[in-house]
């Protein structure tokens, strides 16, 4: 038989997890391969990059949307287990779970769109591709763009499972690749050092040190956002130090009141939330690694130009 799509494997592997039983991913890819009849030809056969299984790829990738739907939870790295969710929606006994189901919980529409105020654009570009109205370019660049938001949410959810020291040495990484702080040696020095009335650490603006940029750093998990207290207190702190440059790094987010808030004084305050951490470590491959690079080719007209 042909090896089911992603979609199709989303009720068999809920199915799976109904028992409540914690399972790792390769328990499961097992169990769906024994009930799809695979064979072993069918279970090794790869992804045209070579890079891993063709089916083990579509499971995982089932489990990511169930997950971000709220169906499926991960006790701890490289585990699922069913949610009430999920078991809410099994009693309705669905013949089917695809994405068209997913998107009637929240959580999977902003997984989908990453960007809350992308959301109608994006629903525009799904019906589109759904249609084959996209040029092969325009669906490779969507593709790839579901990849890098996919990618972003999987950053940020393992590096608030790493510990405030790694956080730290993160944030001084990131920063000196973006071109500030000159070496990680001077950098380094200065986070997690200072510990002075909010204050994280330091960093220098650039490679000969003329300026300084201080830095408060949280490592904060979802729902837990910052607000403008904390920006207050942050302020305050660049006040007593002098300084009018300060970067506020937090794997959470920012409330209204804090994003709104404006310094009185001449405080320069950049706010960098978790959705943005992630973009940024992308951007500056941090923490990440090139699996594959297409090259995308039209044809040279100069060349066949007889005149």
């Amino acid at each position: 038989m042909p090896i089911p799509d992603y979609q199709t494997l989303m009720l068999p592997l809920l199915k799976v997890a109904k028992n409540k039983k914690e399972y790792t991913v390769k328990e499961v890819v097992e169990i769906l391969a024994y009930q799809f009849e695979l064979t072993e030809d069918e279970r090794t056969t790869l992804l045209p990059s070579g890079q891993s299984f063709l089916f083990s790829n579509r499971v995982a990738w089932a489990r990511t949307y169930l997950k971000k739907a709220g169906l499926l939870d991960s006790p701890k790295r490289g585990t699922l287990s069913i949610t009430s969710r999920g078991l809410t929606l099994l009693k309705d006994n669905p013949d089917r779970i695809d994405n068209k189901i997913l998107r009637n919980y929240s959580e999977f529409v902003e997984f989908q769109n990453f960007r809350r105020e992308d959301a109608e654009a994006a629903r525009s570009l799904e019906v589109s591709s759904e249609t084959d109205s996209d040029t092969p370019e325009e669906v490779i660049d969507n593709a790839s763009q579901r990849i890098r938001n996919s990618l972003a949410l999987e950053i940020i959810d393992t590096v608030r499972s790493m510990s405030p020291s790694f956080f730290e040495k993160l944030v001084v990484q990131l920063l000196v690749k973006m071109g500030y702080g000159g070496s990680i040696e001077d950098a380094g020095k200065a986070v997690g050092k200072t510990n002075d009335e909010g204050i994280d650490g330091t960093i220098k603006e650039d490679r000969l040190g003329l300026d300084i940029i201080y830095i408060q750093a949280k490592r904060w998990q979802k729902g837990n956002s910052v607000g403008r207290p904390e920006l207050h207190k942050f302020v305050g702190a660049l006040a007593g130090q002098g300084a009018k440059k300060g970067i506020f790094i937090t794997t959470s987010t920012f409330t209204k009141e804090a994003k709104e808030y404006t310094p009185r004084n001449e405080t320069k305050m950049v706010l960098i939330d978790g959705e943005e951490l992630a973009q940024l470590m992308i951007d500056y491959n941090l923490g990440v690694s090139t699996q594959k690079v297409y090259e995308i080719k039209r044809l040279d007209s100069d060349y066949f130009d007889e005149n």
